[in-house]
């Protein structure tokens, strides 16, 4: 990877993995509770869904749950978390010179059918982390500190279908 003299050199990965220990054990510590991303974005969801058919979201089981009635399905704590991680991580860009706007691609692919292959696969992974009660990151460091079966095996899911599908994928990125 070619990186400007001007840019900070990335975070020493196991600094990095040690701090996010600090940081899961610390959510466990304060609130009761872990990390993950997915509650937050599936209640920004419900939020704009709110907003166009209210209706709708009072009659459906799970959406009543996050935004039914005068229920603000904002006014939970994974939505600051979720708001944060984007936030950190522009600002994290920024200060150490790395923000640009780019599409990073294999040289065999067009810019077209990378976006499209992004935006399939976030679908795919928003169905299966509603599906799975989880994304990745609630599975594998909430779930997978505290020793959860279900967590471990969903982990040991993502990586094995990852090493499968990369096999199809691969002309994409060489």
């Amino acid at each position: 990877m070619n990186h400007s003299s001007e840019s900070k050199s990335f975070m020493n990965p196991y600094l990095a993995g040690v701090l996010l220990g600090v940081v899961l054990f610390g959510a466990y510590f304060l609130t009761g509770t872990g990390l993950g991303a997915s509650g937050g974005m599936a209640r920004l969801v419900v939020a704009g869904q709110d907003l166009v058919a209210p209706r709708h979201v009072d009659r459906v089981g799970h959406l009543v749950e996050m935004a039914g009635g005068e229920t603000n399905p904002l006014d939970h704590w994974v939505v600051f978390v979720t708001l944060g991680t984007l936030l950190g991580g522009f600002g994290s860009a920024l200060l150490n010179k790395r923000l640009r706007v780019e599409t990073q691609k294999g040289p065999r692919i067009s810019v077209r059918t990378r976006w499209v292959m992004a935006v399939l696969g976030g679908i795919l992974m928003g169905y299966g982390a509603r599906m799975a009660r989880g994304c990745t990151s609630g599975q594998a460091l909430s779930g997978g500190a505290v020793l959860s079966v279900g967590s471990w095996a969903f982990m040991f899911a993502v990586f094995a279908g990852g090493y499968a599908l990369a096999y199809s994928v691969r002309r994409l990125w060489t």
